[in-house]
């Protein structure tokens, strides 16, 4: 599955609070800190951009899949983005 091209910070943000229960936890300039207690503590940061690069979102799912087990396939199909 391919990754959205145009996907902006805040709706991967309300995305990952939908689906894995992620929650802001401070901001430090323009990048936003998340934690879930889902599966374990696990923390994020992603930075605050219109759209996120595509690098950039792969690796922040990348951690999410790592984190929770999954393919990027069930995160994205999670998230609502694919």
């Amino acid at each position: 599955m391919k990754l959205p091209r145009d996907l902006a910070a805040t709706d991967l943000e309300k995305a990952l609070r939908r689906a894995f229960g992620y929650q802001f936890v401070r901001q430090l300039g323009s990048h936003r800190r998340l934690t879930t207690q889902t599966d374990g503590e696990h923390h994020l940061t992603i930075p605050n951009h219109d759209p996120l690069r595509p690098g950039t979102l792969r690796a922040i799912l990348g951690e999410v899949m790592a984190h929770h087990r999954l393919t990027l396939d069930q995160v994205l199909q999670q998230l609502g983005l694919g």
